[in-house]
């Protein structure tokens, strides 16, 4: 039975909310009766807000047990609860989060759980078996695209054990503020990307020559065999073989890797949600989150991100900080990022997109309440600055922007083997470097994009699964990709995106 041939259903998430989201697919009209008694005064679109009281001027609008707006003007009971008619919260005081410490680790998983990985000599592991080849400049790329293509024709068949050969394309590393402060992001996320565990240590870099991000940064600060300078080689054709030469190399040995069995805490987990609608907060992210701490309880590390998308609810999270030094880590990431945000003369406010709100979402506060139950309930580790390697084992929160792309960038220098991301609206964002598990929020998103999800959560809006259903589903998908016996539907079709530094220093 599809959601528009069913009784009218909304959903309410905590009892003391006086607004709850539309189910039935394709909305409701103007009229509708809902069993508990309440009539829609006009129709309302899927996964938009209805009003469960009347709610006077000025009054709370509240979602998630939290405030999520004041109302413009009277909202009548039955009424359709839209951003145009909600003022914005004030952002929770930074300065007032003080406590922390209140979340105990859940009790270990009774099941040992595995996965097949590749060991790399630097004792990491990776889930992949890739050549990357690091570019230090932009002006190098058009050169190596066009040898990474001649590598996977005419050298990459020769080794079946080797899965890719991927560019690290970029546009930094010349006509920019090199020593400036915030310059160490993007410089340092370079250099962890080069290092990711799937590309299995074997480093390879192309730079130009007179680029200001020299390419011995990115090779350890070691001038050898690791680098082909494009200005040293004698022209165009000497500059491809120089670089398959060096690949030819690195293949022999990456293809000598096979995968061995390791315990789940090897495994680094991101999680991410883009494309997002008012069903994400309630069906796939909760799932997610229940997946976040069976991973967490089996020895794993997961991060969520995204700052602007945490900054609404970090009141929830500061609680559940392992620390005081987690606690002030928090602040600190939301702090930079509203002193980023004020120096570009905008606000939260930006936050969300079109799509957002065609899917029911609000404002950032709503968005904010239904993103961060993707961490699930564990505490909260530490910390990682954006471009940062992952330090710990357990939950972190890796402090990035929340731009899909520079997001996952970002989880991907921190180490991330393996991203799970949902999804309301839709979207075909992959990466390259890391197999990525697509999570609709809607029963519609999957039904319309049946090659493309991986999962459906939708299945928790219409009552046929539980949270901990597809939470399990998920856990279970993330240890078979992460063991190549699973193929994400992006990656069967071959879709990849560039990635997106994060670049906050001055351009000369």
């Amino acid at each position: 039975m599809q959601a528009n041939e069913m009784e009218p259903l909304y959903i309410k998430i905590n009892d003391i909310d006086n607004t709850a989201i539309i189910v039935n697919e394709g909305g409701l009209k103007e009229g509708t009766v809902f069993t508990c008694g309440i009539e829609l005064q006009r129709s309302i679109p899927q996964g938009h807000k209805v009003a469960l009281e009347t709610i006077e001027k000025d009054g709370e609008i509240i979602r998630y047990g939290e405030v999520i707006g004041y109302a413009k003007d009277r909202l009548e009971k039955g009424s359709w609860i839209r951003d145009s008619l909600m003022n914005l919260p004030i952002p929770p005081e930074l300065s007032s989060l003080k406590t922390y410490g209140t979340v105990k680790a859940g009790e270990p998983l009774e099941e040992e759980y595995t996965f097949l990985g590749y060991k790399n000599s630097d004792g990491t592991v990776g889930v992949k078996n890739i050549l990357g080849i690091t570019t230090s400049v932009q002006c190098v790329v058009g050169v190596l695209d066009v040898a990474v293509q001649k590598v996977k024709e005419e050298l990459l068949p020769k080794y079946p054990n080797v899965e890719d050969v991927i560019a690290i394309n970029h546009n930094y590393g010349c006509g920019v503020a090199i020593n400036a402060g915030d310059a160490k992001i993007p410089i340092r996320t370079i250099q962890n990307l080069a290092k990711h565990p799937s590309f299995g240590g074997e480093i390879m870099v192309v730079g130009l020559g007179c680029e200001k991000l020299q390419p011995v940064r990115l090779n350890d600060g070691k001038d050898d065999d690791n680098i082909v300078m494009l200005q040293e080689q004698n022209g165009f054709t000497n500059m491809i073989q120089a670089i398959m030469d060096m690949a030819e190399e690195r293949l022999e040995r990456l293809n000598q890797r096979e995968r061995e069995v390791f315990p789940i805490s090897e495994l680094v987990v991101g999680v991410q949600c883009g494309g997002s609608d008012a069903f994400s907060g309630v069906t796939a992210n909760p799932a997610v989150g229940y997946a976040t701490d069976l991973l967490v309880k089996a020895g794993a590390t997961v991060m969520f991100s995204e700052v602007t998308e945490v900054r609404d609810a970090v009141h929830l999270l500061t609680p559940r900080a392992e620390s005081k030094e987690v606690a002030d880590a928090l602040v600190r990431e939301m702090d930079w990022y509203d002193k980023y945000l004020d120096k570009g003369d905008v606000d939260r406010s930006a936050n969300p997109s079109p799509g957002n709100k065609k899917g029911g979402l609000s404002n950032v506060v709503e968005k904010s309440l239904g993103s961060v139950v993707k961490s699930g309930t564990s505490p909260i580790i530490d910390v990682v600055s954006p471009g940062d390697k992952v330090r710990k084992k357990g939950l972190n929160f890796a402090a990035t922007p929340a731009s899909d792309f520079v997001c996952g960038t970002l989880q991907l220098a921190a180490g991330m083997h393996v991203q799970v991301f949902t999804t309301g609206r839709g979207t075909p964002y992959n990466l390259s470097m890391a197999p990525v598990l697509k999570v609709s929020t809607r029963n519609e998103l999957q039904n319309q994009w049946s090659d493309l999800i991986d999962i459906n959560a939708g299945t928790i809006a219409t009552g046929k699964a539980t949270i901990e259903d597809v939470g399990w589903e998920i856990f279970h998908d993330i240890i078979d990709t992460a063991s190549g016996t699973k193929t994400t539907c992006a990656d069967k079709w071959g879709i990849k995106n560039d990635l997106a530094l994060f670049n906050p220093a001055p351009i000369t």
